[in-house]
């Protein structure tokens, strides 16, 4: 694992007990939260390995919940965060899996409204970082090693090249670039490291393309 600071050492200003537990399960919340970008119906929450041994006592419940509707590691909202989802109209599931992950520290989310689902799987590995590793079926690698885009977008001739056409024409580098679909012409998946901060006139740019879906900033 290489740092890229003192506060991955030490943790992230946050709420709660645990860096690990709490700070890293609100990021993995505010990442799915981001991607699904609206309110969820339903919050389905699975918990594995030592998630699921101790998430109540260690705040983890309440910092996932707090992250999919937007709180931050540091936001004093957290505690009231199944409270807050409740007065939204947000249903809540928790489910605890003893299935073997590659990380103890692992949680998958399901949203869902009217309009769809969306799922993601994350694992906090110490200091509030976190690693995305599933996202909508399609298999991940980041790292928050640096800032990524995620894109979904549709299936299309195109899409990818209007994408890293954007970033070439602002003068950004990328360090490394992950595609994949489930099948021809249906949703796919771009995961794009960049070497630099993403001004946020590119990611409007980004959004204003015909094949994108959503669009969210991972690792900044």
């Amino acid at each position: 694992m290489k740092y890229r600071s003192v506060f991955d050492i030490i943790g992230p200003v946050m709420v709660g007990p645990s860096s690990s537990h709490t700070a890293g399960a609100a990021r993995i919340g505010l990442m799915a939260g981001k991607l699904f970008g609206r309110t969820p119906r339903t919050a389905h929450i699975t918990f594995y390995g030592s998630f699921a041994d101790t998430y109540r006592g260690h705040g983890t419940d309440v910092a996932i919940v707090g992250g999919i509707m937007g709180f931050d590691t540091f936001d004093l909202r957290i505690p009231q965060a199944l409270d807050i989802a409740r007065e939204k109209g947000i249903e809540v599931i928790f489910e605890t899996s003893d299935l073997l992950t590659d990380h103890p520290n692992t949680a998958r989310v399901l949203l869902e409204d009217d309009f769809g689902t969306f799922e993601i799987v994350g694992i906090s590995i110490g200091g509030g970082t976190i690693e995305i590793t599933e996202l909508n079926g399609f298999p991940l690698k980041l790292t928050g090693g640096g800032p990524a885009l995620v894109v979904l977008h549709h299936d299309r001739f195109g899409a990818i090249a209007a994408v890293t056409g954007v970033l070439a024409n602002h003068q950004l580098n990328i360090g490394h670039m992950e595609v994949s679909r489930h099948e021809k012409g249906m949703q796919a998946l771009m995961a794009i490291e960049i070497d630099e901060t993403i001004p946020a006139e590119v990611i409007a740019e980004l959004e204003r393309l015909p094949q994108i879906e959503r669009i969210a900033i991972f690792g900044e």
